[in-house]
């Protein structure tokens, strides 16, 4: 692929990602915080949660809420792990100095488990869902938010990754250094 193909096919990747994420959280997050009476999602719980906060949430959460958060928020976030540790993997190995040479490519990895703890939250919320509040037991909460709390310190281990080395690209442009 020549280097313009690739950029272009970069910011295509960028901009189908921030567009899923823009819809989850203008539109899909809010729909089901709303059939909750307000209560704030599993996936927007960075921090995690507990048995009382997961059966409080399952309980005010209407059936058509329910439905909604099951078919068209997972299946949004079926989609969204992927596209975005594609987009921070590709953007820390491009970003990452040439002379590392394939270490850029083993760094780009830390964009990789962000998306399996996603998955793997997603699959035990989904859980949680169809059981609702008086099926969950406090090991099926602990381990969703225990997913939750994985997911969250990934992600954002792989952004700030990300920043620095963007910070460094950024540096090495102003400063006229090339070779990175």
């Amino acid at each position: 692929m020549s280097p313009a193909a690739r950029i272009v096919a970069f910011w295509f990747l960028f901009a189908v990602t921030a567009a899923i994420y823009l819809v989850m959280v203008g539109w899909s997050l809010p729909t089901v915080s709303a059939g909750a009476d307000g209560a704030v999602p599993f996936d927007l719980r960075p921090l995690g949660y507990g048995f009382d906060e997961a059966r409080d949430f399952l309980a005010a959460l209407a059936p058509d809420a329910t439905l909604f958060y099951l078919d068209v928020q997972q299946r949004l976030d079926l989609a969204y792990p992927a596209l975005l540790a594609l987009t921070l993997f590709l953007a820390i190995a491009w970003l990452a100095p040439v002379r590392w040479g394939r270490w850029r490519w083993i760094v780009a990895l830390v964009a990789i488990p962000g998306a399996v703890f996603d998955y793997a939250e997603n699959g035990a919320v989904a859980g949680m869902l169809r059981l609702g509040a008086d099926g969950i037991t406090p090991d099926m909460v602990a381990a969703a938010s225990r997913w939750s709390m994985l997911k969250s310190a990934a992600t954002t281990i792989a952004m700030v990754i990300l920043l620095l080395l963007l910070l460094v690209w950024i540096g090495a442009r102003l400063f006229g250094r090339r070779g990175t």
